[in-house]
Parts: structure tokens; sequence; C-alpha cells
């Protein structure tokens, strides 16, 4: 595997962003491709076996749109949940963790089997919040409104003594101020999106794979560099919107596609 490839990202819209930024964080040295499937938005209430085949479709693009990484006979997945379940086992003294998240999520049961797989004595209260999504796209993270919605969604996980909270959509994180001060400054929150970049840093050290150290003037390079490209399957103006709001800065090559039906890489 040539360790100069870029690391692809997919996720349902600009959620994955939260994850693109902690990647860029703790890889300051690599290069990122991020997909948005803006125009199949939200993946959260539809079926597992249809976010099945997006991911496919996800995946499948990113692969044409890097030949390199299509004739690779190793590709490496990483996905949010188990990385995000195995932090809030080692951080959870009292064993008793909270996972938000959305409703396909919540009934794939995909975080109550991770952490149960990893510990044998532990109360899991889960509940989906379906509404952060739009909150955390429109822009209104810090607004009353949202406090009201994170407290009629959380108020089982107030009462239930949780000490644990796994954030377990990538647009979570963005509400993350206001979910802290409804469940208190007692409960740790678990940002999926990090602990998945720590496993991404560790994945590429023990397969010898991280990418060449730069320049340190390149380094200090900016989010959404041209170094990194990022696609959509729409509204491409509006995702630009939104990554200048969560990451500080819009993406400086951003191109729409069409990934799904086709055999090829389609740009439009």
């Amino acid at each position: 595997m040539n360790s100069n490839l870029p690391i692809g990202i997919f996720d349902s819209g600009v959620g994955g962003l939260t994850v693109y930024r902690a990647l860029h964080e703790r890889l300051p040295d690599e290069r990122f491709v991020y997909l948005g499937d803006t125009a199949r938005v939200p993946y959260g209430t539809k079926s597992l076996a249809t976010v099945e085949r997006y991911a496919i479709e996800n995946a499948r693009f990113l692969a044409l749109a890097l030949p390199a990484i299509r004739r690779a006979v190793n590709l490496e997945v990483i996905g949010v949940i188990e990385p995000g379940a195995r932090t809030a086992v080692e951080v959870s003294s009292e064993k008793r963790i909270g996972v938000i998240a959305t409703e396909a999520t919540v009934q794939s049961g995909a975080y109550r089997e991770a952490i149960s797989d990893l510990v044998n004595e532990v109360t899991i209260i889960e509940r989906a919040c379906p509404l952060f999504v739009a909150l955390a796209e429109e822009g209104w993270a810090e607004t009353e409104v949202a406090r009201e919605v994170a407290s009629e969604y959380l108020s089982e996980m107030k009462d239930s003594s949780i000490d644990t909270l796994v954030l377990g959509c990538t647009h979570y994180p963005i509400l993350r101020g206001v979910i802290q001060e409804v469940v208190g400054p007692n409960v740790r929150l678990i940002d999926s999106g990090e602990a998945t970049a720590r496993d991404c840093e560790l994945l590429l050290q023990t397969k010898s794979r991280a990418h060449e150290p730069v320049l340190e003037i390149a380094r200090e390079r900016r989010l959404c560099d041209d170094l990194d490209h990022f696609y959509v399957t729409d509204a491409a103006e509006r995702f630009s919107r939104v990554a200048e709001r969560f990451l500080g800065s819009a993406p400086s090559r951003l191109e729409a596609v069409e990934v799904w039906g086709h055999d090829e890489l389609r740009a439009y």
C-alpha cells in the first residue's frame, strides 16, 4: 500500500466534517478526500439495507476517484462505532453509558452490541435525537431552541445517572456545549470522531502507512485547503457555507458528483 495515498472519508452530508477536523488535527501530514452524500441525506431515518447500499456506493466512488486505491489489494476501513464504544468503556467508572445517535443507528443496536462485547456488566441507555442534525446544519447549536430540544431528548439520561455519554452521530459534537450543559459537568462526553481519528493514527503507524513528514510550514496548513479534495452529491454551495461555519474556512476544492448507478465517476 502506497503510504502517500490520501485518507478517504464519507458521510451522509456535513456531519462527517467533525471527523475530518479530528483527523486533520491528529494527522497533519495526511491528505484527505471527503464525500458528502448530500443528495440522500438523512441516512438516520432509512433502513439498514438502504444505508448499507449507500455505503457501498460511496466507497466505490472513492475508489473510482482514486484509481490507485481501486487497484490496491488491501483497503483498511475504520468506522466510528467501535472506536467510540471502546473509548466509552475505558473512561466510564460506573459502567453506566448513554448513547445518542440517529434512529437507524439506535434501531440497529450497533453501539449496544459493541459496548456489550467489551464489558460484561454495563447499563446502556440509548436515545435517537434526529432534530440535532437539523439544528447543527442550520447553525442553531447554541440557541434556546437547541437547549429545549436537548432537555427533552436527554431527560431520561439525566434520570438514569449515566457517567458517560457517546455522541454517536457525526453532527452531535457541534452541539457539544448544549449537550454538556443539559447532562451536567460530571458526565463524560465521547466524540466518536475523535476516537476514530486516534484509531486511524494507530493503524497508520502499525501498518507503516503514515504519510511522509512534510515541511513545518506545510504542517501549519489550514483546514479545507487545496491539498484536500471534497465531493458532494448535491447542494455544493450550501455544503460550502456549512463547512465554513463548522471549520472556519470553506473547501478550496469542492465538486458536485453522482455516485449511484454508475461504474465510473461522473462530475457535473
